[in-house]
């Protein structure tokens, strides 16, 4: 295969399908996109066969745990994926959204309009969820997609692209809106990523080494984060069964996803109740503790951090710990170690609470929460194109309103400008 050939007339397709994308119906898009969740549940079967033989081939290449845990689809990850493009063709459509209107003193009347993007490259690795979530985000904002998914989910992502055509054309809308990218060779990335003329944006779903190749490489703007070093902050008025149940679930749901939590906080006041029996529940699952020197003399069998340990998304059983002086030195700790992700802090100190929101530079915050929940379904995004740390355009999990942009509009009645 000539790769340079077969990425360029998929740009060449995309953007004419952008086009008419971009001037489809509501009900065009919801039809496509119900389709596509009924066909989902339909071929539940023949997903799941696909993902064990991308498992099978996962395991015997030696990919790493996290990376299998992230490629491997349930039965109940399947019926996740199917509601979660049901949500997308529930959600208002944002495309044609006009507002802030103001007449100016000349007597023109100047606003805005929600637009799509155009054409957006979407590059992952593993999770052939991503297929379905960003076929639908896509085509509900207007979007022609190309989508790059990890040769290592190839058999269940081509099932998946198989029902995404499916559905197109079921409601009437080019085959070519959803291209899913045919070859695993590397090249095709490097195509991808440098098509200025056909692609507006590109966002990457995969590891530091992805992300880090793209950013050196990219010609085309992207919407990304690096990694996912979140925090979960057990400040002096915690609760001590909620910061239990928090950092539980913060930690020891899943190790893999770059909102769980990497770097446990507690402050001093607090540190001797509040970190034993944490330590107990973390040990119980197995969890590996490497802590400051106060939390070495706390808990006798914890590993001493290092100042990489801080700044280390592990997306493993392991968590650093902390025993700071308060908020003032948690707030720093974070800023300096933190990845720009997910922060949370557990306190029934509202004051305190209110100036952690404030002052945390993170594109997720939150009070007496889980770093779990920043993802783009539960944030009622229907599901999401990825998660933004830059703080240009978009940040935060990407939904439909991260996939648009807004273009002046002006109304007149033969007004000239003197």
């Amino acid at each position: 295969m000539d790769i340079k050939n077969y990425m360029q007339d998929l740009g060449r397709q995309a953007r004419a399908a952008s086009r008419r994308l971009a001037t489809a119906s509501t009900a065009e898009k919801n039809a496509a996109l119900l389709h596509l969740a009924t066909a989902i549940r339909r071929d539940k079967a023949a997903l799941l066969a696909a993902n064990a033989e991308d498992l099978a081939a996962a395991r015997a290449s030696g990919l790493e745990p996290a990376m299998v845990d992230r490629l491997t689809l349930t039965d109940k990850g399947v019926d996740n994926m199917a509601e979660g493009v049901e949500q997308v063709a529930k959600l208002p459509d944002p495309i044609g959204e006009m507002g802030e209107f103001k007449f100016r003193p000349s007597g023109i009347q100047v606003g805005k309009m929600r637009v799509p993007l155009g054409v957006i490259g979407i590059i992952y690795e593993a999770r052939p969820n991503v297929t379905a979530d960003a076929a639908a985000l896509c085509l509900k904002s207007g979007n022609a997609a190309i989508l790059r998914g990890g040769s290592e989910a190839i058999h269940c992502n081509r099932a998946i692209a198989a029902l995404i055509d499916e559905a197109l054309l079921a409601a009437g809308l080019p085959a070519e809106a959803v291209q899913v990218v045919a070859t695993t060779d590397r090249a095709a990335v490097g195509e991808l990523i440098t098509m200025r003329e056909f692609v507006d944006v590109i966002v990457p779903r995969g590891g530091k080494g992805l992300i880090a190749r793209l950013l050196a490489e990219s010609r085309v703007p992207m919407i990304q984060h690096l990694d996912g070093n979140c925090h979960v902050y057990l400040e002096t008025d915690a609760d001590p069964a909620k910061a239990l149940k928090i950092v539980e679930n913060a930690k020891t749901q899943r190790y893999g996803t770059c909102n769980t939590a990497e770097s446990l906080l507690v402050d001093r006041a607090v540190a001797a109740a509040l970190l034993p029996p944490i330590a107990a529940m973390l040990a119980g699952k197995g969890v590996e503790i490497r802590g400051c020197a106060e939390t070495c003399a706390l808990l006798p069998n914890t590993v001493a951090a290092s100042d990489e340990d801080y700044a280390t998304e592990f997306l493993a059983p392991i968590i650093s710990v902390k025993v700071v002086a308060g908020i003032d030195e948690a707030i720093a700790h974070i800023n300096r170690y933190s990845s720009g992700h997910t922060e949370a802090i557990v306190t029934d100190n509202h004051p305190k609470a209110m100036r952690f929101l404030r002052e945390v530079d993170s594109a997720s915050v939150m009070v007496n929460a889980s770093t779990r929940f920043a993802d783009g379904f539960e944030y009622g995004l229907g599901a999401e194109i990825g998660i933004s740390t830059d703080k240009i355009h978009a940040r935060g999990p990407v939904g439909l309103d991260g996939l648009t942009s807004q273009k002046w509009i002006v109304f007149g009645d033969g007004h000239v400008r003197s």
